[in-house]
């Protein structure tokens, strides 16, 4: 019985034998894929050796300040305020509460005109006062802190006459509207056109539509670009010594010099007692710690965002 044609071997079909050309071509790719997988191994060595490279002075600072500092830190170095030159003990409790204060302060003042001003970048990025803006916020980027310390201090501090943690908490905030603003319209920037059309469609007014559809869609990603610019100006120093000036004793008053860690740092590290050395790099610690702990609570708010867009 014969098989039909449709399904009787072909002879192209048939095993062919192997060209020399054939073979040149399979040992070339069978070189060139070596080369591309050694230089991948390479590569991704480099990779892991710059990252090393990138870690390890923080790992040799957080070291460095263990070993000096380790040793003043106790419960009274949180409970108790500095103490008088030649008495042993005191603490930092003042100028940990009055790192807080100028912290809030400068979220009130920065926070609100920087995302104000990073939504209305993003809904105007064509308009000539947006590129203007834009502009001038890369340029307070790289503005050097004690210029905004100066400044703060001609504005707030000569014409009344007297330090306060206002003129400090006003000169941090307007450190981080250039921060946040950016930030802000970066986020903003991701959220889908679709979003907009959608609710534009609905009858949402234009205004409405950016504060509570784009705004709210974007809020992870903007919590997390405050949270950055916050840890960014919570160690500055510089303009703290013209607008807070600092205060050994215990004061919230926002009319009044207040003391923060960064100050108390400072004027303990310039100090000749080994004692006040020891708890300036305590206070290091503690501000490191700070810093830290904003800096994981923006790294929170960033894997939830991920993981809600992948939901």
């Amino acid at each position: 019985m014969s098989l039909p044609t449709s399904v009787q071997p072909r002879p192209e079909a048939r095993a062919r034998p192997v060209t020399g050309r054939q073979r040149a071509f399979a040992e070339r790719t069978t070189r060139t894929l070596r080369r591309r997988r050694a230089r991948s191994a390479i590569m991704i060595a480099l990779t892991y050796l710059a990252a090393a490279a990138a870690t390890l002075p923080l790992l040799f600072i957080l070291w460095y300040l263990l070993e000096k500092g380790a040793s003043a830190i106790s419960p009274s170095f949180f409970t108790s305020i500095p103490k008088p030159v030649g008495e042993a003990g005191g603490g930092m409790s003042n100028a940990i509460v009055g790192t807080l204060v100028l912290i809030g302060i400068a979220s009130v003042v920065g926070l609100p005109v920087g995302i104000g001003a990073g939504l209305y970048l993003a809904e105007h990025r064509g308009a000539r006062l947006a590129a203007a803006v834009r502009f001038l916020s890369d340029v307070l980027n790289g503005l050097p802190s004690i210029v905004m310390g100066i400044f703060a201090w001609q504005l707030l501090v000569r014409p009344f006459g007297h330090f306060s943690a206002l003129a400090g908490g006003v000169a941090l905030g307007a450190m981080m509207i250039p921060l946040v603003t950016r930030a802000t319209e970066e986020m903003i920037r991701l959220v889908p056109t679709s979003l907009r059309e959608a609710a534009l469609a609905l009858g949402y007014p234009r205004w409405r539509t950016s504060l509570t559809v784009i705004l709210r869609t974007a809020l992870p990603g903007i919590v997390t670009g405050a949270l950055v610019a916050v840890a960014r100006v919570a160690g500055e120093t510089a303009p703290l010594l013209f607008t807070a000036f600092g205060n050994n004793f215990w004061s919230t008053s926002l009319t009044e010099p207040i003391a923060a860690l960064p100050l108390q740092i400072y004027t303990y590290a310039i100090s000749p007692y080994d004692e006040w050395h020891a708890q300036a790099w305590a206070g290091a610690i503690v501000l490191i710690g700070l810093v830290l702990v904003i800096s994981l609570a923006a790294r929170f708010v960033t894997r939830s965002r991920f993981e809600r867009g992948a939901d």
